[in-house]
């Protein structure tokens, strides 16, 4: 009976440490991320080991996520859903049942996350998600399921996602839509704001593209690649479902298979000389507010020579970072909607683009959450079932209602 009760109580010491992380008392609903954490950090550890024998590359495992998370797509009494392929790429697009008199409805492209190599649109929250904006906006939802590194980097990813827009935002598709010209809005979590952000960028620059967007809302977005030693970088560098390491591992394999990339941006030395002159723009010292700098000091990254041309080309390119953009560009965007989140690493590149936004004239409407964490919008299906998710989603939507 003794041994008995010696190896339960050893058990649960060893269950409570593995599911315990240190996480700061801010957070809401600490204990249930801790939970949900225990299972991203099992499913980690078993790529690494998988990676390190030659089984299966890392993101081949945590894909795991993606499919243990897909829902059978079908139209109920309020949405109808269709599967699609625009311009070579697959959609799935959710229409309204109402109308509204005749009258052209509203739209919304959407983009999903999972850093550029995981994720899908025709997972459970993204499908939720874009069943609660057609239905309560009365607006057609298109989601890209744009293809994935590590079997395809940087550009396809944004190739894949301006190609599909470009096509919808054609006359023909609108009209067989009934989409008005004048009420659409690209949208994107994490990777898929990224995208979300850069396709804003680059349509108003396109000569061939009549229509404009009327907003542009991202959620947490990954937004710069030259700095990533900001301060919520370094002050949420061990935090639950994105710590640094893995955030910086989707970066290096959005743009190659070349594991020195990673290892370069684990210590922030992937600058080159090239690549100087861009620092300006991802300065936190002079777009992030006091408020968020804490105890931390600037240091500019450090730059040197680079024989990877076509590396440091596409780190560079703003079709990836987003904030490598004069103001002259950032001018003439829509409206703005950012969210970011207090205990994430990517807060400061969302603060930042607000910053910056705002410098050049444009509407922004900044939301930040000080108890929130990254993709916590998504987490809104059981088990992973948070109030704060709910409050996001909730004014992320009020935000969609009111400004498009």
């Amino acid at each position: 009976m003794g041994s008995k009760v010696i190896f339960l109580l050893l058990t649960g010491a060893l269950t409570a440490y593995y599911i315990y992380s240190p996480i700061p008392d801010g957070v809401e609903e600490k204990w249930k991320l801790m939970l949900a954490d225990s299972f991203f950090r099992s499913l980690s550890h078993l790529a690494d080991f998988t990676e390190l024998v030659g089984l299966k590359d890392y993101m081949g495992v945590m894909m795991f996520i993606t499919f243990a998370e897909r829902v059978p797509l079908s139209t109920d009494n309020n949405v109808t859903v269709t599967e699609s392929v625009f311009n070579g790429v697959e959609v799935v697009v959710y229409e309204p049942h109402r109308h509204s008199n005749g009258e052209l409805r509203r739209a919304v492209i959407y983009l999903h996350g999972g850093g550029w190599c995981l994720g899908s649109s025709r997972m459970g929250p993204y499908d939720l998600l874009a069943r609660r904006i057609a239905n309560e906006l009365n607006a057609v939802v298109v989601s890209v399921e744009y293809r994935l590194a590590p079997a395809h980097h940087f550009p396809v990813q944004f190739d894949d996602v301006y190609g599909a827009v470009k096509h919808f935002l054609k006359d023909a598709t609108l009209a067989q839509y009934s989409v008005d010209v004048k009420r659409i809005a690209v949208s994107g979590d994490s990777a898929g704001g990224n995208l979300a952000a850069a396709l804003a960028q680059q349509l108003q620059q396109d000569p061939e593209q009549q229509v404009e967007l009327k907003a542009q809302a991202l959620l947490y977005p990954a937004l710069q690649t030259l700095d990533l030693n900001t301060p919520s970088y370094q002050q949420n560098a061990h935090m639950p479902i994105l710590p640094r390491t893995l955030m910086v591992r989707f970066w290096s394999e959005y743009f190659t298979t070349d594991k020195s990339l990673y290892e370069a941006m684990m210590t922030n030395s992937h600058n080159s000389l090239e690549s100087s002159h861009l620092l300006k723009f991802v300065n936190w010292s002079v777009f992030l507010p006091e408020t968020y700098r804490l105890r931390y000091n600037y240091t500019a990254p450090s730059t040197g020579s680079s024989d990877n041309s076509k590396t440091i080309s596409a780190i560079t390119d703003p079709r990836a970072s987003p904030l490598l953009v004069e103001d002259a560009q950032l001018k003439v965007l829509p409206r703005a909607y950012i969210m970011t989140c207090e205990y994430d690493v990517l807060r400061d590149d969302g603060i930042m683009y607000a910053t910056r936004l705002r410098r050049a004239g444009v509407q922004v409407t900044h939301e930040h959450y000080k108890g929130g964490f990254h993709g916590a919008m998504m987490f809104t299906v059981w088990p992973t079932d948070f109030q704060i998710g709910h409050r996001m989603l909730n004014n992320y939507i009020g935000w969609l209602d009111e400004n498009l």
